[in-house]
């Protein structure tokens, strides 16, 4: 038998050709429907998950010629589903200027259709998605970092066509081969947030992660801090992973990491008090009792390489104090606030680095992808719900009631623990049958 991960072969099928198919139906192979059922959001219902997010039926994307249309078996659900739906800190509408939004940053699938300019992908290929998109003609994306191309852009936010709708169109450069150990649901969970963790501990130079250095992991339970800790663990380092809730300690522990630290224990959390103050002294206190937490595992004056940071607002103060002379805070989000504070004094004196990360480039989510297809990580599949849940999966995150890890909804996949496409066959024939 091949390996698992060996390219597929397309199977033979019969199927209607319809101009609309069920959540569930496989199409034929290549046909293309004139309408899709997508999850859309529109600017006039900007607000909570389950306000913003409605089922419509939509015209199937046309493709351009270096585009790939996708039939998305399964997606995975990221805090930008929760800022597309509530219009903040932007409007997806601001950018795309389109009528309707269809969110959703990670998905697996198969190649539906291609346009005429693609070579690398063909029909029936089992893919999964990075989320970065450029225009590909600037110097930035021929020999420099397509990240800081003024083109940039991320699929499925500052686009209108993402992953919660039967189909999605797609740059073919954001294609990468889906590692077929894993089901269509972990398949899709996992890019966005790899991807991201990988740039933000490797994409910096001279701030590169080596064998031997520390670590600071915020959200360490959560889909990019679960990375972070693989990763750190992969290139040799030690990971120190912060949580909020003694449940999620066990879980953290078992990725890895050398030491776990509750930070409900400490009392130094949001924008920091003017210095000098008696605020200033009693939150510096706080903080230092955090620096002596992170000591008791890395050992006394040991201060980390580097902060893995997203909270923002709540935690960048702090970040900033414990990590090394020398050393480098990157972030890549502000999910508890915008407003970062901090002591300048430490950042200029004891010649820190402070960085901003976003998402990666194709070379940096191969690099990332590579490890998963080698069976190195684990994509951290928390729990899977069904198509008519996406609201409700959004909800979960924005209340911080989701399980540790990554979630996925599946979309054409009809049930759980499918991987191949012959199953996925056999089970929407089964499903159609009830």
């Amino acid at each position: 038998m091949p390996p698992l991960d060996a390219p597929a072969a397309a199977p033979s099928y019969d199927a209607p050709q319809k101009d609309l198919y069920e959540i569930g139906e496989i199409p034929p192979l290549g046909y293309v429907p004139k309408k899709m059922y997508a999850w859309a959001i529109r600017k006039e219902r900007h607000g909570e998950p389950d306000q913003s997010f409605q089922v419509e039926v939509v015209d199937t994307p046309k493709l351009d010629s270096h585009e790939v249309l996708v039939f998305v078996m399964a997606a995975g659900v990221n805090y930008n589903g929760i800022w597309a739906g509530l219009g903040i800190p932007i409007s997806p509408f601001d950018i795309h200027k389109a009528d309707y939004h269809i969110a959703g940053s990670d998905a697996s699938g198969i190649v539906w259709a291609v346009g005429d300019k693609v070579t690398r992908w063909k029909i029936g290929d089992e893919v999964v998605i990075h989320c970065n998109q450029d225009d590909g003609d600037d110097e930035y994306c021929n020999g420099g970092d397509p990240m800081y191309s003024p083109s940039q852009r991320i699929w499925g936010y500052e686009t209108p066509n993402g992953s919660f709708a039967q189909f999605t169109n797609v740059q073919s450069q954001q294609l990468m081969q889906r590692p077929r150990h894993l089901t269509w649901e972990a398949s899709a969970c996992y890019t966005l947030t790899l991807a991201t963790a990988f740039r933000m501990l490797f994409g910096h130079p001279p701030h590169e992660l080596r064998p031997g250095q520390n670590v600071l992991v915020w959200g360490a339970s959560g889909g990019l801090g679960s990375f972070a800790i693989q990763l750190v663990n992969a290139a040799g380092g030690n990971a120190i992973g912060v949580i909020s809730d003694e449940s999620k300690r066990e879980f953290v522990q078992s990725l890895g990491a050398k030491g776990v630290i509750n930070r409900k224990n400490f009392d130094c959390w949001g924008q920091m008090p003017k210095v000098n103050t008696p605020e200033y002294k009693a939150w510096l206190t706080e903080t230092r009792k955090f620096g002596k937490a992170i000591w008791d595992i890395t050992g006394k004056g040991v201060n980390v390489d580097l902060v893995f940071e997203h909270p923002g607002e709540a935690t960048f103060p702090v970040s900033v104090i414990v990590v090394k002379k020398g050393g480098m805070v990157v972030i890549c989000a502000g999910t508890s606030g915008y407003n970062l504070t901090l002591d300048a004094r430490y950042l200029w004196m004891n010649q820190k680095r402070v960085q901003g990360s976003h998402f990666a480039n194709l070379m940096q989510a191969s690099a990332a992808n590579k490890l998963m297809l080698e069976r190195r990580l684990d994509p951290c599949m928390s729990e899977v719900l069904p198509w008519d849940q996406v609201p409700d999966a959004h909800v979960k995150m924005r209340r911080n009631e989701h399980k540790p890890g990554n979630m996925a909804v599946l979309v054409s996949a009809p049930v759980t623990g499918l991987r191949t496409f012959e199953d996925t066959l056999e089970a929407s024939r089964t499903s159609a049958g009830r």
